[in-house]
């Protein structure tokens, strides 16, 4: 079942021990805003997935950043998010990883569900289908000799 948050509230993701940002939610509005930023535009054709992927995070993350905890400049003072500074947080493999998983692949997941079966019932045995038919003696077993 989709179930429908009409909060829309920004919430807090934890991105590392330590690290979290408050973001906007995922809404349509915000991915068709990032998918027309100039630097998502500006992409080249010839461009790689992963060019494209880290252009388009960090143009998404530009949007829905709202507050953060844990990031601080060189000498280690609290900084506030800025596009400059978000961007150089996303360059942080582990960083962008987990801004990926925690908020872009969720609102993906919910594309992707639309080709995938419904769920089973729970069990082991639940929802399983007999593939075999059923013998018609029981079979004879070796004689010993």
């Amino acid at each position: 079942m989709l179930t429908l948050d009409l909060t829309n509230a920004p919430r807090w993701h934890d991105l590392s021990p330590g690290v979290r940002v408050q973001l906007r939610p995922l809404t349509t509005a915000l991915m068709v805003a990032t998918r027309s930023d100039p630097a998502v535009e500006a992409i080249p054709k010839e461009a790689s997935d992963e060019e494209r992927a880290v252009a388009f995070a960090k143009a998404l993350a530009r949007r829905a950043v709202l507050a953060w905890e844990g990031i601080g400049d060189a000498d280690g003072k609290p900084i506030d998010p800025s596009p400059e500074a978000i961007d150089a947080l996303l360059d942080v493999w582990p960083i962008f990883e987990a801004f990926q998983l925690t908020y872009v692949s969720r609102g993906l997941l919910l594309e992707q569900e639309k080709n995938a079966s419904a769920l089973s019932p729970n069990g082991p045995l639940a929802g399983a289908i007999d593939t075999a038919k059923p013998a018609r003696k029981p079979a004879r077993t070796a004689r010993r000799g």
